[in-house]
């Protein structure tokens, strides 16, 4: 435990009275003492003053977090300071005690604190199981949406049957595919993927089916192809659809037999494939207009699995950023933990047409370009996402306003833009909370 306070008598008493009842306490008279140790030990409750000579009680607690998730966090605060004993409860702390302090109370407090503390840790660790249990290719998802995908991928991995996986980009279908493989019983087999999307129309049908030497020009060994590479495992192919008609003819052979010739060829090859495809394109609509075979599509569509945009699925939102921010925090050496609830609120409110593939971009640019330890903050976002944070309603200014008076229409209509957080209009303002308080005390908004 660590106690931050002055050397004055009411100090004193806390830490002999901790000490009493059994506490190991560590005391720092100022602020960068008490840094040093919170780097340096394991702390599991802090309590400090709040306006202390160098000492920051909210940047205190705030830097405990950081490094215990469940630190029980309880500031002290005079008659003077309850707004903001308040808002150190809301960023985290567990309890506020007010001047003068009553020593039984605060072990009271202590006492429930660590319990809950360790109640947190129970819950925290029961929540990793649950991850576990939905996670897809590495990340998780909880969504209704996501929850009938893992049922249809439970249905059908152990199956021999074609899988057509639809969604837009960047939406998982990877993901999908290959959790499909590793619960079936070609888990232990290759897992061959290709981006048919990808390969200039003249050489998909190498990549797939291989060549023999002298095929075409550049030939000047025979290479195995896809489909052999996949043998007696799992061929993924994605964006199926932009497979040219010609190469949609072997494909439908080499799925309906399970044979194909290389290019340049003559030998018939026999493969056991298990085979993953994908679109985010209407295979139906092509075939209607006559661009798809439908015969093929009839093959590959088995079994249909649709993947929702991330737009649909706000929900997993907190998740795969929570995921992406420890990813690339630990990739790039960052002390970063977590995101701040305000910043989080933008990134759910976004629309997301990269779906996932967007996000982890853009989460894994916050951390690289993150300047701070701690929580990602709302202006650690791309101005392309947090812009319209910062766009206030009209506002009714005219000539001859004092700047006092333009000062509190600006206040008045940012409080009432963000439902009066004060923390969230601070950020958008670039002022301090004290700061903001003070004004609106100036202005009469309390």
């Amino acid at each position: 435990m660590l106690v931050v306070m002055p050397e004055f008598a009411e100090a004193k008493e806390l830490v002999a009275y901790l000490e009493r009842q059994n506490f190991e306490v560590m005391w720092a008279r100022e602020g960068q003492s008490a840094y040093d140790i919170l780097d340096a030990e394991p702390v599991d409750a802090l309590i400090c003053g709040l306006k202390e000579e160098h000492i920051d009680g909210l940047r205190l607690q705030q830097v405990g977090r950081q490094r215990n998730r469940e630190i029980c966090g309880i500031v002290v605060a005079g008659p003077e300071e309850i707004e903001l004993g308040i808002e150190a409860m809301r960023q985290g702390a567990y309890d506020c005690q007010l001047r003068p302090l009553s020593l039984p109370k605060i072990g009271a407090v202590l006492e429930r604190g660590m319990s809950y503390q360790q109640l947190v840790g129970e819950v925290a660790d029961l929540q990793r199981r649950l991850d576990e249990r939905y996670r897809l290719g590495g990340i998780t998802r909880r969504s209704s949406a996501w929850q009938r995908i893992y049922g249809q991928i439970e249905q059908v991995a152990q199956s021999r049957a074609s899988i057509l996986i639809v969604g837009e980009t960047g939406t998982g279908k990877g993901e999908v595919a290959k959790a499909i493989h590793q619960r079936s019983r070609r888990r232990d087999n290759a897992f061959v993927e290709v981006n048919c999307g990808a390969l200039p129309e003249g050489i998909v049908e190498s990549e797939l089916f291989g060549h023999e030497k002298g095929a075409f020009t550049g030939a000047t060994a025979a290479r195995k192809g896809r489909f052999e590479l996949a043998d007696q495992g799992t061929l993924f192919l994605d964006e199926v659809g932009d497979i040219p008609p010609a190469t949609q003819v072997k494909l439908l052979r080499v799925i309906q037999e399970s044979e194909f010739e290389r290019v340049g060829g003559t030998q018939t090859r026999k493969v056991d494939v298990r085979l993953l495809a994908a679109t985010n394109r209407n295979l139906e609509k092509m075939v209607a207009q006559g661009t798809y075979r439908a015969d093929l599509f009839y093959r590959l569509n088995v079994v249909p699995i649709e993947v929702p945009p991330l737009r649909e699925c706000r929900e997993d939102i907190p998740l795969l950023t929570d995921e992406f921010i420890h990813q690339f925090a630990e990739e790039n050496d960052k002390k970063i933990v977590g995101i701040r609830s305000h910043a989080l609120d933008l990134l759910l409110e976004y629309d997301w047409q990269g779906n996932v593939r967007e996000l982890k971009n853009c989460i894994e640019g916050m951390v690289v370009m993150c300047t701070h330890e701690g929580q990602l903050e709302v202006d650690d976002i791309p101005r392309y996402i947090n812009r319209h944070e910062r766009e206030l309603p009209g506002m009714n200014f005219r000539v001859g306003m004092s700047m006092e008076e333009i000062e509190k229409i600006v206040l008045l209509e940012t409080l009432k833009t963000v439902n009066f957080d004060r923390r969230r209009a601070a950020e958008i303002l670039q002022i301090g909370l004290s700061t903001l308080y003070r004004k609106e005390k100036k202005f009469g908004l309390k």
